[in-house]
């Protein structure tokens, strides 16, 4: 069994490749890629859940949009993400819907170790492809 994902070294950024069996997992599982970039989930609680819900014209730029706003929403309120869920992945003309939610906590110093500060999600060679084992993508963050 794959990991759920990996890191990827790169001279200027920092990125990941995530799997999944299904388009859902494998959205969750780029989302926790990142958000364990940001600081370890182990040591954080759900007390907090946001609603998502992103729009896009293909799957490259649905997972840019769900990244992003995952991102946008933990840097405005100062929160950390431990877990991502996703409800649904719909085509819908001209593209997909996406429907989910992330679960995590504010910031507590006492008990949370920051990990690598994400500025941006970045296209650059942002991939997500069906393989023979499922979902595959790979994608690199600004920091």
């Amino acid at each position: 069994m794959k990991p759920a994902f990996t890191i990827i070294e790169h001279p200027a950024d920092v990125g990941f490749v995530a799997h999944g069996a299904t388009r859902e997992e494998l959205f969750a599982c780029a989302a926790l890629a990142m958000m364990t970039l940001a600081c370890d989930p182990q040591r954080m609680d759900e007390r907090e859940r946001r609603d998502v819900e992103v729009a896009a014209a293909d799957l490259e730029s649905l997972l840019y949009a769900w990244l992003a706003e995952i991102l946008a929403i933990a840097d405005a309120e100062q929160l950390f993400f431990r877990r991502a869920e996703i409800r649904s992945i719909d085509s819908q003309p001209p593209g997909f819907v996406l429907r989910g939610a992330i679960f995590g906590e504010r910031y507590d110093k006492q008990r949370h170790v920051a990990g690598t500060y994400i500025k941006a999600v970045t296209f650059h060679q942002l991939r997500v492809e069906q393989t023979a084992d499922g979902w595959r993508a790979q994608v690199y963050l600004d920091v």
